[in-house]
């Protein structure tokens, strides 16, 4: 089946912004971990085509910055020396989507001419752009099993209470207001203080992904409730249920399929909210803890003052998030079009069109 040209533009656009955090070892120059004090808080690296002297250079270049004794002035460049770009070079080894080991990387320098930053680097002279990159692996992955959660336990509770009605019905609606009541930020403060604090990085992922995944489920569970209301009162849903048909083959070959709509166009409104819930929680050290790079924790060098008035590129992990924001709220526009191509417009005067 052929698919609409925007939503086929929203994808391809989010295929190519994951592909590049999921491929991050094969952008990025560094290990993301690996640190250079001599080079603290340096700011980002200057490509060149042109030299001092004025001579144009085909392949692309830098210049080392000199050692500062006062970090009040900026930096100054090292003109004597041209340190060239290598492209699909070998460097530091990194293990691409996880678990296949490589060390090919689209760009570094020479090993011991110098290193490039083009981000600038942390207080541990950790550099910035491999920290962002394998630091979204961490939030779009808490992202998108936060929504699996929620969806998963959204549609459950959904279907359970449109089909079956009843009391089941009062009783879960009822607890689904109150989740909608509550403000979810600081439910989110509550559940994730309540547990553990001193527990290892992955462990500390996990309990991130369940606490962002189990908050957010009553929405969604609303939506499909009202799908599955309607779908069951439909006449060839009668039909079969005339000839016999189970509650089991009902929901999964009539009812289940008319919410895929809902819920796709849920997840990828839901996905940009719980990155952000992740980086939040990062951020106040209530998520991913260091060593491991994630959006949040790297945003909360800025809670120092000297990092926030002096170090500009130390914002720059807070902007990694608004081309996924724009892309999927693009694409859950895309999807809710898709699913109603045919809409009733109110002209100007009223008149139907």
């Amino acid at each position: 089946m052929k698919l609409p040209s925007k939503l086929a533009k929203w994808l391809i656009a989010l295929g190519l912004l994951h592909g590049a955090v999921i491929c991050a070892g094969f952008f990025t120059p560094y290990d993301p971990g690996e640190q250079d004090r001599e080079n603290t808080y340096q700011p980002p690296t200057h490509i060149h085509l042109v030299d001092s002297q004025g001579h144009f250079h085909i392949r692309p270049f830098f210049y080392r910055y000199l050692n500062r004794e006062d970090f009040s002035e900026p930096p100054q460049e090292d003109t004597t020396k041209i340190i060239p770009l290598r492209f699909f070079a070998k460097g530091a080894r990194y293990h691409l989507m996880g678990f296949i080991p490589l060390s090919l990387h689209l760009f570094c320098s020479d090993p011991g001419s110098g290193r490039i930053y083009l981000l600038g680097t942390d207080a541990y002279g950790r550099d910035q752009f491999s920290r962002i990159l394998f630091g979204g692996q961490i939030s779009l992955l808490t992202g998108l099993l936060g929504a699996f959660i929620t969806l998963l336990l959204g549609a459950s509770i959904g279907t359970t209470a449109g089909y079956y009605g009843g009391w089941r019905d009062g009783l879960l609606m009822r607890l689904a207001e109150l989740f909608v009541a509550l403000p979810w930020l600081y439910l989110l403060f509550a559940l994730r203080a309540f547990l553990p604090l001193a527990v290892s990085p992955l462990e500390a992922f996990l309990l991130v992904v369940v606490v962002v995944g189990t908050v957010g489920w009553a929405r969604p569970a609303r939506l499909i409730r009202g799908i599955v209301l309607s779908a069951k009162e439909r006449d060839f849903v009668r039909a079969a249920r005339g000839f016999g048909a189970s509650n089991t083959y009902l929901l999964r070959r009539h009812i289940l399929p008319e919410t895929a709509g809902v819920l796709l166009t849920q997840a990828a409104i839901l996905i940009p909210q719980f990155v952000l819930a992740e980086m939040t929680l990062s951020f106040l050290g209530l998520g991913v803890p260091e060593p491991l790079a994630s959006w949040g924790n790297l945003l909360a060098n800025l809670q120092q003052y000297s990092v926030l008035v002096s170090y500009w590129w130390m914002y720059l992990p807070a902007l990694a998030i608004v081309p996924f924001f724009v892309g999927y709220l693009g694409l859950a526009s895309a999807l809710q079009e898709h699913a109603n191509p045919h809409k009733i417009e109110v002209g100007v005067t009223g008149d139907t069109v």
